[in-house]
């Protein structure tokens, strides 16, 4: 049965009412995921911001390990992106789904593409997270960065400090990549249809040494930024209570793969932002603070 002209405005005026479907954000503190808010926001597009902690600011309580938040957060939500934290994965898809949403962008890792991922610490939490949303009805969207350019804060104590930095592998190869690119291929992936779906390793312009990257936060800083090579166990005595044993070792079994070994490099990050990937002193210069007294 054709409608009258009147049913058809009073459709059309119910529709211009629905609040737009809007794209949720999980990982409030994250650095990726305010870049990314910063960009929806910029353009105007609806978006939420989702934190674990119930009182952050213009954000909604969303603690992926916690079902009984999922409800409030998807509400109204077409596409998420979603860190992977796996504890209750299960219940956020079967939720998502539920609430209707179309498309998930997981920020997952390149850990899950190397051998014996499921076991590893670096990579079992990634790969489930990918593996539930892949079983799903949900399309999926899986972003596998490197190395984040962001982990060289892990330096900043000592050389604010004036310490030496201790570096079990100097000559250990990673791809650092700048959080800035990984929120704009975020939002590539979330605002145009016909790049989702897919899985992108997103990787640096450049396979560096850690004494490289030493090298250039030196440059940028104006001063050179000494280091000394020690043993894996000195190393895991160093930054016990910090870092959870297994996931050390960890760490120190992938430094050791990589050490005098270029990694891959992959043009992922211009191929979805349409520049070419932001330098390690690009990331450098951009948080050169954080590494001064």
């Amino acid at each position: 049965m054709s409608r009258t002209p009147g049913q058809q405005q009073e459709q059309q005026q119910e529709q211009e009412q629905e609040p737009a479907m809007s794209i949720l954000v999980t990982g409030a503190r994250g650095a990726v995921a305010r870049g990314l808010v910063s960009l929806l926001a910029a353009r105007g597009i609806p978006h939420r911001l989702a934190s674990r902690e119930p009182d952050t600011p213009d954000a909604v309580h969303c603690d992926l390990t916690d079902p009984s938040t999922f409800p409030g957060a998807l509400a109204g939500v077409r596409s998420v992106f979603l860190y992977a934290e796996a504890a209750a994965v299960g219940a956020f898809v079967k939720e998502a789904v539920t609430a209707g949403v179309e498309h998930v962008v997981l920020l997952s890792s390149s850990s899950v593409l190397g051998p014996g991922a499921a076991d590893s610490p670096l990579s079992a939490s990634h790969l489930a997270v990918e593996e539930a949303l892949l079983a799903s009805p949900l399309r999926t969207t899986l972003l596998r960065p490197g190395s984040f350019a962001s982990n060289a804060l892990g330096w900043a104590w000592s050389l604010k400090s004036g310490r030496t930095v201790q570096l079990p592998y100097p000559g250990a190869h990673c791809d650092p990549v700048h959080e800035a690119d990984l929120a704009e291929a975020a939002f590539a992936v979330l605002t145009d249809p016909a790049l989702g779906g897919r899985a992108y390793h997103l990787t640096g312009p450049h396979s560096l040494t850690f004494a490289t990257q030493l090298a250039v936060l030196g440059g940028v800083l104006g001063a050179p930024v000494p280091f000394e090579s020690v043993t894996a166990e000195q190393w895991k005595s160093a930054v016990e209570g910090y870092i959870p044993g297994p996931y050390a070792d960890a760490l120190l079994d992938y430094w050791a793969a990589s050490d005098g070994l270029p990694v891959e490099i992959t043009d992922a990050v211009e191929r979805l932002t349409g520049h070419p990937a932001r330098s390690f002193e690009t990331w450098a210069e951009d948080h050169a603070d954080a590494f001064r007294a």
